[in-house]
């Protein structure tokens, strides 16, 4: 189905959204000591290095370049044991799809338990504003069940996860060793600060929102200072830019705005803030 889905999407999404600018994928490299990233057409696929151990951060495209942009960072898709799914659409799944050239059939995948759910048939994904079905995701590998708030251990790496439905009803966030939050589709990157992820592709907008906000509070709370990572923008290390506009959707469709970017909910003016942020473009 991957091989399929992901042409249909790659064309698709370029139809849909060309001149909106709403895809800003990072370039592939490393963005730090521990964090890299392989860019695809729209999508980021991260990876995080500590000691021996490399895990991997969803999985992108059924992408026909991704071993040979793996091999520039020098990470070795065969030493790949662990990746962790924040949702199974098939811009994060493509690459661990039955039907994909199988470079980690023999990873674990990490996965919330409401999310398996689409896997196993119970619900099915609907996007662009529910009007459509999205295909089963069929996937072999190995799958470890995650629970909100559950903590585990790989290799001396500490992962927390965080429920964030709206998205997707199981979307995971996943807080990599108290530093690294990898958010999937839950926050898109406008130049003023960040949104809640592109309106027509949620299961439930105001969940979506609730849900931010409630990330929000939990890492605040810790007095954390993470280094927030995005699956279709960038990144950022300031959290008052990863929240700024926690209320607000990005909503590519609206006509009311001269803008190239659009939002609902409610409008707003787009003003750069006066401290630089890094986007990690």
């Amino acid at each position: 189905m991957s091989k399929k889905a992901t042409e249909f999407q790659r064309k698709a999404m370029s139809r849909m959204y060309r001149g909106k600018e709403i895809f800003k994928p990072l370039n592939t490299g490393w963005i730090d000591e521990n964090v890299a990233c392989v860019r695809e057409w729209v999508a980021n696929i991260f990876f995080y290095r500590k000691g021996d151990t490399t895990i991997m951060i969803d999985a992108g495209y059924n992408y026909d370049r991704l071993a040979e942009k793996m091999s520039w960072l020098g990470i070795d898709p065969h030493s790949i044991r662990h990746i962790l799914i924040t949702h199974q659409d098939t811009d994060h799944v493509g690459a661990v799809e039955a039907d994909s050239p199988g470079l980690f059939r023999d990873a674990a995948l990490y996965i919330g338990e409401i999310e398996n759910r689409y896997l196993t048939g119970e619900v099915r994904r609907r996007v662009i504003c529910h009007l459509y079905k999205l295909l089963q995701v069929t996937i072999n590998n190995e799958k470890v069940l995650l629970h909100d708030g559950e903590v585990f251990d790989i290799d001396g790496i500490k992962i927390e996860c965080f429920l964030v439905p709206g998205h997707t009803w199981g979307h995971m966030v996943y807080l990599v060793d108290g530093k690294y939050p990898f958010t999937g589709d839950t926050i898109w990157f406008g130049a003023d600060g960040s949104y809640s992820f592109i309106s027509a592709l949620a299961e439930d907008n105001k969940l979506a929102v609730k849900s931010l906000a409630l990330l929000e509070k939990k890492l605040k709370k810790r007095g954390l200072h993470p280094l927030f990572i995005t699956g279709h923008t960038g990144w950022t290390d300031n959290m008052e830019f990863a929240f700024a506009h926690k209320n607000e959707l990005c909503s590519p469709f609206k006509k009311e705005s001269t803008t190239p970017m659009r939002f609902t909910m409610p409008m707003m003016n787009l003003t750069i803030p006066k401290k630089k942020q890094r986007l990690g473009t």
